[in-house]
């Protein structure tokens, strides 16, 4: 959906059960008199991913916007650290929070969204999840529904996440 000069208001849902499990993502675009959904899945998953994916897939339909686009999300946890700056700051600290002392998780999904918020005009929006939220709601019927699907793809992040080699630590009596 190439949205252009308007604004754009998107809903987001993410649904993983168990959790990590199968997940499903569902995402509703509005734009200039038009409607668009997207969904799909991953055979296992985080609910987080889920939520971060529904919004980074909701953007990448956007492309390019000069109007404002509006995220509604029901997960605190994607409106809060992208508000506050926490994803920002994850990222200038090479992917680490709590001064440095933990990892921020889920970084490779965190990184295309910052990149792809970065040349439009967004501000996320939390909503309360299942209240009345027509769209909202739609979100999670789609994103519940796109889990329980056949044959679902690796979450190639959460299954086979990229990884640092790990430091090894040389010993004099090495060998001996």
């Amino acid at each position: 959906m190439h949205n252009g000069d308007g604004d754009t208001n998107i809903y987001t849902d993410g649904a993983c059960s168990p959790n990590p499990g199968p997940g499903g993502y569902g995402v509703v675009l509005l734009a200039g008199g038009h409607r668009q959904e997207l969904s799909g899945g991953f055979r296992k998953t985080t609910n987080n991913r889920m939520e971060l994916i529904s919004v980074i897939r909701a953007l990448e339909a956007v492309q390019r916007s000069s109007g404002k686009v509006t995220v509604y999300s029901d997960a605190q946890y994607v409106v809060s650290m992208y508000n506050g700056g926490h994803a920002s700051r994850w990222r200038r600290d090479g992917w680490r929070r709590n001064r440095g002392k933990d990892p921020a998780l889920n970084s490779d999904l965190w990184g295309r969204l910052l990149d792809l918020c970065e040349p439009l005009n967004v501000e996320f929006i939390w909503v309360r999840g299942h209240a009345d939220n027509v769209e909202n709601m739609r979100c999670d019927d789609m994103a519940v529904a796109a889990r329980l699907q056949n044959d679902l793809p690796v979450d190639e992040g959460y299954e086979a996440p990229i990884v640092a080699a790990a430091h090894t630590q040389l010993s004099l009596f090495a060998g001996l």
